[in-house]
């Protein structure tokens, strides 16, 4: 593909062109390539400084970027919101500017305020991954889920992907849906309709209420959590009631495809998205997904170091 990477920073897959996306994936499978080998580290990143800074909780996503670190070889300094000066009274902007001020090159961060990361890109010479911020983004996950797509189908072009749960708070819904669009996939959203709106019709995606609706003709379903740390109000009236309506599990799991995949970003809430043995069972491809990611991980740190 001839396209040069020109952007220091990653901040959501919206702003990605097609090409932009598929130069990712591309070098990701270069990297996958890497984490393969017996010996598993490349000299990408060394001398280059990375600051991973996880204002939010994190487990898959932190331990992913730390070790795509690790295996570029970079220096790593690994920050917690709740043991920096944030909690002193320390702005945002002053505690990325003293991490500046130290020589770092890149800031790895999770931030629980959409759009932190487009603020603090714009005063920082240091190269600004997304690790998610809010409800509104997380781009790193979005693009390793594509990539675990097109491992398996070849191309995204034409394929129906459903994408089921809390919509209304996901960062995962919105980076994935941004990607699948651009790639040519057919997006449909499906949950309660009160974690479900219909404004999404507005960019093109496929909103429905109903799980059978959802699963016919999918050739993806990616399930996501309920996020209740997010909900201030009942928007559902129990677990128990969402996993009737819309639980992936042995009777809904016919309406799909044979071929279809089960996707998921983690962390699961077992028998209440979706069944014990569909996660663990033979169309999951849910810890694929993370194990992809650290190839993406790397991807996106090596191109990013690349113009700074």
């Amino acid at each position: 593909m001839n396209i040069t990477w020109t952007r220091k920073d990653l901040l959501e897959i919206y702003d990605l062109t097609a090409a932009e996306i598929e130069l990712i994936l591309d070098t990701a499978e270069e990297f996958k390539k890497v984490c393969q080998r017996n010996v598993k580290k490349v000299p990408a990143l060394r001398g280059k400084t990375v600051v991973n800074f996880f204002v939010e909780p994190s487990t898959r996503t932190r331990i992913s970027f730390e070790l795509a670190e690790q295996r570029l070889s970079a220096d790593i300094i690994n920050m917690a919101g709740s043991s920096s000066s944030l909690t002193k009274g320390e702005t945002l902007l002053d505690t990325i500017k003293n991490i500046e001020a130290l020589q770092a090159d890149i800031i790895v961060m999770r931030h629980s305020a959409p759009g932190a990361h487009e603020f603090i890109a714009r005063h920082t010479k240091c190269g600004v991954v997304n690790a998610g911020d809010g409800a509104h983004g997380h781009p790193t996950q979005g693009l390793l889920d594509i990539f675990t797509i097109r491992e398996k189908f070849g191309s995204l072009k034409g394929l129906n992907v459903s994408i089921i749960g809390d919509i209304l708070h996901s960062r995962v819904a919105r980076s994935n849906m941004w990607g699948l669009l651009k790639l040519g996939a057919n997006v449909t959203f499906a949950g309660p309709a009160t974690l479900c709106p219909r404004e999404f019709e507005e960019v093109g995606v496929r909103v429905c209420h109903n799980l059978r609706e959802a699963l016919v003709g999918a050739d993806v379903v990616n399930l996501l959590r309920i996020q209740h740390e997010r909900q201030h109000c009942g928007f559902f009236p129990s677990t128990t009631e969402y996993n009737q309506f819309f639980g992936l599990n042995n009777d809904s799991l016919k309406w799909l495809k044979p071929h279809a995949l089960v996707m998921h970003p983690g962390p699961i809430n077992r028998d209440v998205e979706l069944s014990s043995d569909i996660a663990d069972g033979e169309r999951s491809v849910i810890l694929e997904q993370v194990s992809n990611g650290m190839a993406v991980r790397m991807a996106v740190l090596f191109l990013t170091a690349g113009v700074l």
